[in-house]
C-alpha cells in the first residue's frame, strides 16, 4: 500500500483547526521493524507527506510520536526535527540510554520518551536501579514520559512514574476498558493524576476506542477541566488508515464544542512541548 502525499495547498479556510497537533508518525520504507510488531506497515509516511498534511489542514505545529514497529530506531525522525524547527518529537530508547545521548537527541529536537508499553504483556519494573536512573534524568531534563497502555493496567505503572517526579502524558484518554469505560479504574487513575498537576492526556485515538470516545473525552473534561489537555491526530493512522485527517478534526469539534476550549487544548501544547529553546540552540 503507498500513501499519497495530499496537495500542499489548502483545501478550505479553516478558522477553527487546531494549532498543534501533539501526536504524528513519519517512517521510510525499509526501516527495521521489532520482531512480532503490532503493526507492520507495508508503506512509508515521510515527513514531506506530513508537512503537506499539516498545511492542507492549517495545522502549525506537530509533535512526532516513535512509532513502536521500528522501536528505537529513532534515526528518522531525529532527522525530521533537524530539517522542522516547528516540530518536537519523542523517542522510544531503552532505559540503559545514556545522558549524553539524551542530551544530543534534546538538540534535535525531542522533548520526551514514548513507553509503548501496550504492545508488551508483561510490564517492565519501573522500581528497578535502571528504570528509576533513566526517569530521574528526564525529569532532570524536563522531559516528559508519553505512556501509551491499556486502561486496565495503567494503575500499575502510573503511581511510579509520580514518584519519579517526571512530567506524564497519557495518550488516547488513556484507552479505557470499552465496557467500563469511565468506570475504568485506568480512567479514574487518569483523573486522579491530572489532578495532581504533572499529568496531561491526549484527547485522540477516538477512531481506535469505538462510539463512545467523545463522551470520555467529554467526560474527562467535565471532572478536571481543560487545563491538561492535548489534541492529536494519530496521522497517518498506522492499522486503521481509512480514518482521514479531517475527521479526527471534526471528531475533536464534537468533543470540545467550544472553540475557547479548544483554544486552551492549543496553549497547552505550546507550553508543554515548545516553551524551551531546544538544548544547544
Amino acid at each position: 500500500m503507498t500513501m499519497a502525499a495530499p496537495e500542499a495547498t489548502p483545501r478550505r479556510q479553516q478558522p477553527d483547526a487546531p494549532l498543534v497537533d501533539t501526536h504524528v508518525h513519519v517512517f521510510r520504507k525499509g526501516m527495521p521493524l521489532i520482531p512480532d510488531p503490532r503493526h507492520t506497515p507495508s508503506y512509508e509516511f515521510t515527513a514531506e507527506q506530513l508537512q503537506a498534511t499539516l498545511d492542507e489542514h492549517g495545522v502549525k505545529l506537530c509533535v512526532i510520536a516513535a512509532a513502536s514497529p521500528w522501536g528505537d530506531c529513532n534515526d528518522y525522525i531525529a532527522q525530521s526535527l533537524r530539517e522542522h524547527p516547528l516540530w518536537r518529537g519523542t523517542a522510544i530508547l531503552e532505559p540503559s540510554t545514556s545522558r549524553h545521548e539524551l542530551e544530543q537527541l534534546a538538540r534535535d529536537g525531542m522533548v520526551g520518551v514514548r513507553l509503548p508499553f501496550i504492545s508488551l504483556r508483561q510490564l517492565p519494573d519501573l522500581d528497578t536501579w535502571e528504570y528509576r536512573r533513566f526517569l530521574w534524568r528526564l525529569a532532570d531534563l524536563d522531559w516528559h514520559v508519553h505512556l501509551h497502555l491499556d486502561g486496565p493496567r495503567i494503575p500499575q505503572v502510573l503511581p511510579q512514574l509520580e514518584r519519579s517526579g517526571v512530567k506524564i502524558v497519557i495518550d488516547h484518554i488513556g484507552r479505557p476498558d470499552p465496557v467500563l469505560r469511565e468506570k475504568c479504574a485506568g480512567f479514574e487513575a487518569v483523573v486522579r493524576s491530572v489532578e495532581k498537576g504533572r499529568t496531561w492526556v491526549k484527547l485522540s485515538g477516538g477512531y481506535r476506542l469505538g462510539a463512545h470516545s467523545a463522551a470520555l473525552a467529554q467526560e474527562l473534561c467535565r471532572q478536571v477541566g481543560y487545563e491538561r489537555m492535548l489534541w492529536a491526530s494519530d496521522c497517518p493512522f498506522v492499522g486503521v488508515e481509512s480514518t482521514t485527517y479531517q475527521s479526527t478534526i471534526d471528531w475533536l469539534d464534537q468533543a470540545v464544542p467550544d472553540p475557547r476550549n479548544r483554544r486552551i487544548l492549543d496553549r497547552n501544547a505550546i507550553d508543554l512541548y515548545f516553551s524551551g529553546a531546544r538544548a544547544g540552540r
